[in-house]
């Protein structure tokens, strides 16, 4: 979650630009820069660290420009120095970039076959380097980016600055937030409306595969198809700055929709994009010595320790045990010295996994915390912190916390499979491309909340709900359950898809919905014969697959939503998105307050 600010001023904008970064702080960041246009022509300060050695340079350099980018980075692609920094140039263009473009190595591949040298390890710098060829071709600045945003693939957000274009700014989003804020005879780019507070009450938020041109007299959009397009300017609130929910209903809307962006983010700290391999913090154990790993959570948090189960015993052969924390700390479980512990918490403080730690620990147990407040007590209190990067998640049910743990798991049991040697090189490769696609996949998955949203109301009707899948789609299907339950208050269960007949097909009938998770994976056979036990008794089943599901399965169902194709591996990221939309939806549909169900509390940290 970089921070990107664009001002088209009437004055000098550099300081306006670095105080607008500032209000970004609390996203992370490692280096921040600047650009500005000086009498037409394009110059960069950037700095390593905090955006106060940023402003040592500008007291020592000023800018003086009335039109100039910045951003604040959180290193992906390359170290985090001054070299990688943003803005990227080149003599004809500087851009910022949050996101990942997935294919940036077989883009500059095809650059540096033209001739083109590169400075910088960044993915970013190919987006730079492909509009200047662009330009180089003949075409317009304009024209340049038109036909370089269909070849970028990922989720990104972009903001581009032209040489000699002194009343011109470009920004263009897909998957992650970008607003436009609008002034009087000034205009300004942000990634946040935050940053855009000191400005502007007036936002329009850009919806993905626009692309906007500004100018000091207002701004043109356009659609991915090239069409204009109009994004509705709305006045915010004072004081609505201090936790937007954008131009969304809901903060948990928000962080569904933030998930392209931050699931980003927790990949680019755990992968080494040029290599293709898991990079992991530095351990004081080696995978391949252990004999058993435990996990603990409660909540989603379990459920993703329940999709990791899956992960480490398939990829890296190293056996599981899980449990909620609740029980774990009560059962006297015997642990032996010297093994490992991952405790999983949004919070970093609920009460219950913290004293499963501190057992493991008294256990002499090694401990590994995956959470998303890192100085937050359970991290204090470990040895080895993975963090998720998923940002405040403000919402009481957790969305991207639940999405980002899960891409920090399966990164851990990547490499720990690499490291007992059940993975090569080649395995690990085609596991880490299937993760860095993730963020894309999960764009496509969030354009289909059209179709989820009119399922919900089918939903809304039920009184129970019954939520199947096989293998890492069972955990799925106890988390649909229970995000149901949280915000809806509609009875849900999660089950395993072949204990249907060991139980739950008594609950069969016509007035009973029933939510399939079935990626067409290894197991996706077994689940169809579930699913015709369900429609030979009446059941009303809604479908989560893909394509090739949607084939093999030909059945009548309520309803199919369509998932993008991916690897079996990284589907529980992907299918999390129309789970999650489905219980938000149905919950909006029947008027509950979304955000702060009753009875719940964001941070469990008592018994």
């Amino acid at each position: 979650m970089c921070g990107i600010v664009g001002i088209l001023g009437k004055q000098p904008v550099a300081l306006q630009v670095v105080d607008a970064l500032k209000r970004l702080e609390y996203r992370g960041y490692d280096s921040a820069g600047i650009a500005t246009l000086e009498d037409g022509h394009l110059v960069r300060r950037r700095a390593e660290g905090k955006l106060r050695n940023l402003e040592l340079k500008l007291s020592q350099a000023p800018l003086t420009g009335a039109i100039g980018i910045g951003h604040t980075r959180w290193a992906t692609h390359g170290r985090p120095n001054e070299t990688n920094a943003h803005p990227h140039a080149t003599a004809k263009l500087a851009v910022v970039h949050n996101g990942i473009i997935e294919n940036f190595r077989e883009l500059k591949e095809e650059l540096e076959s033209k001739g083109v040298v590169f400075e910088t390890q960044t993915d970013t710098e190919v987006v730079a380097q492909l509009v200047t060829d662009e330009i180089a071709q003949g075409k317009t600045p304009l024209e340049a980016v038109a036909a370089t945003l269909p070849r970028l693939r990922g989720a990104f957000a972009l903001a581009f600055l032209f040489e000699g274009e002194t009343d011109q700014l470009v920004g263009a989003r897909q998957g992650a937030p970008l607003a436009i804020g609008w002034g009087e005879g000034e205009m300004y780019l942000g990634s946040d409306a935050l940053a855009l507070a000191p400005f502007t009450d007036r936002v329009s938020y850009l919806e993905d595969g626009d692309w906007a041109v500004l100018s000091r007299s207002g701004a043109v959009i356009r659609d991915k198809d090239g069409h204009p397009v109009d994004r509705p300017v709305q006045t915010i609130p004072p004081g609505s700055f201090v936790a937007s929910k954008g131009n969304y209903r809901h903060f948990m809307a928000k962080e569904i929709h933030e998930q392209p962006e931050v699931v980003g983010r927790t990949i680019a700290h755990y992968v080494d994009f040029a290599s293709g391999t898991v990079v992991l913090p530095e351990l004081p154990f080696s995978f391949k010595d252990l004999k058993r790993l435990s996990i603990t959570a409660c909540g989603t948090a379990y459920y993703a320790g329940l999709v990791a189960k899956y992960w480490f015993e398939t990829l890296a052969r190293l056996p599981v045990e899980i449990d909620v924390a609740s029980e774990f700390r009560y059962r006297e479980a015997p642990l032996d010295p010297g093994e490992l512990a991952i405790v999983i918490s949004q919070s970093g403080e609920t009460a219950d996994t913290l004293a499963s730690l501190r057992y493991a620990k008294a256990q002499g147990q090694h401990i590994l915390s995956v959470v998303n407040v890192p100085t937050s007590t359970i991290a204090r209190d470990s040895a080895i912190v993975a963090p998720t990067l998923a940002g405040p998640e403000i919402g009481v049910a957790s969305t991207k916390a639940f999405t980002c743990q899960l891409a920090v798991l399966l990164s851990l049991a990547i490499g720990a499979a690499r490291a007992r040697g059940h993975l090569d090189e080649a395995g690990e490769k085609r596991l880490v491309d299937a993760l860095v696609g993730v963020p894309g996949l999960m764009t496509e998955a969030l354009h289909g909340e059209a179709a989820v949203e009119g399922l919900a109301r089918e939903v809304a009707k039920a009184k129970d709900v019954l939520y199947l899948g096989r293998g890492t789609s069972f955990p799925l299907a106890l988390e649909g359950a229970l995000k149901l339950k949280e915000i809806s208050y509609i009875h849900a269960e999660g089950y395993a898809a072949g204990e249907l007949k060991h139980g739950p097909i008594a609950l069969i009938d016509e007035d009973l919905p029933v939510i399939v998770i079935a990626p067409c994976d290894a197991v996706f056979e077994k689940t169809v014969s579930n699913m015709q036990e369900v429609a030979a008794r009446g059941g009303r089943i809604l479908l989560i697959t893909d394509r090739q599901g949607v084939a093999q399965s030909a059945m009548d169902t309520l309803g199919t939503l369509v998932m993008p194709d991916c690897d079996p591996v990284v589907a529980p990221l992907v299918y999390a998105v129309p789970v999650q939309l489905l219980a938000y939806h149905t919950a909006v549909f029947m008027g509950k307050d979304v955000d702060q169900p009753r009875n719940l509390a964001k941070s469990v940290t008592v018994e």
